[in-house]
């Protein structure tokens, strides 16, 4: 269809000053009646929905999750933990056959205290289940580097500060309850066991939250 020469699209193109001074007219007025009935969209509410980044650090709010998983980047350790209720030796060395685990008496994520993980390490040539090479590596660890264990939500990051290798007959690890901290230890065999151990130190460092799907 052809519009006609006289049409209202061509005075439009023709007089642009004309429609731009009665667009933003229109527009200024339907702002105003829109801002005296309060229909006008809140700014705050948008910022509100925002979800939170996966790098963003967490406040501290006071929150205690139990631990999930321990990762290492920098001597590939991934590893699942187990969260045993009962400080018996036949509960804690069947929670070790498929991971690590947070010895129930320490402190959970987020709570004052230390947080106290074991994993079994071996040293054979052929091992069948892989959680009895768990910590294999962790006294490769240098200080300073990051250690993350997470819960279902966030990451709980600790910077190593000492690896040692602990005396066989050594029955005692420390577990200060001021502060945050992180303690790993290899098992040979079973938790019992009063074999040498090695011990990683490490500080917190912060809480992030954890990227939404």
């Amino acid at each position: 269809m052809q519009t006609r020469k006289g049409g209202i699209i061509p005075r439009i193109l023709n007089q642009p000053k004309s429609f731009s001074a009665t667009f933003v007219g229109i527009f200024l007025l339907s702002y105003a009646f829109l801002w005296g009935v309060g229909a006008t969209p809140d700014p705050t509410a948008a910022v509100a929905q925002t979800p939170a980044a996966s790098q963003q650090e967490l406040s501290q709010s006071g929150a205690q999750e139990a631990p999930v998983r321990v990762v290492a980047k920098n001597i590939g350790l991934d590893v699942a933990i187990n969260n045993p209720t009962s400080t018996d030796i036949e509960v804690l060395d069947q929670a070790l056959l498929s991971g690590a685990v947070r010895y129930p008496t320490s402190a959970l994520l987020g709570e004052e205290g230390t947080v106290l993980l074991f994993g079994h390490s071996s040293n054979l040539p052929v091992v069948y289940n892989q959680a009895y090479k768990a910590f294999n590596s962790i006294q490769n660890l240098k200080s300073g580097q990051m250690v993350s264990v997470y819960s279902g939500s966030a990451e709980y990051r600790y910077s190593v500060v000492g690896v040692k290798l602990a005396d066989a007959d050594e029955d005692v690890i420390e577990m200060p309850k001021d502060g945050k901290r992180l303690v790993l230890v290899t098992c040979d065999l079973s938790f019992a066991k009063k074999t040498a151990r090695f011990v990683v130190t490490a500080e917190f460092v912060g809480t992030y939250a954890l990227a939404s799907n």
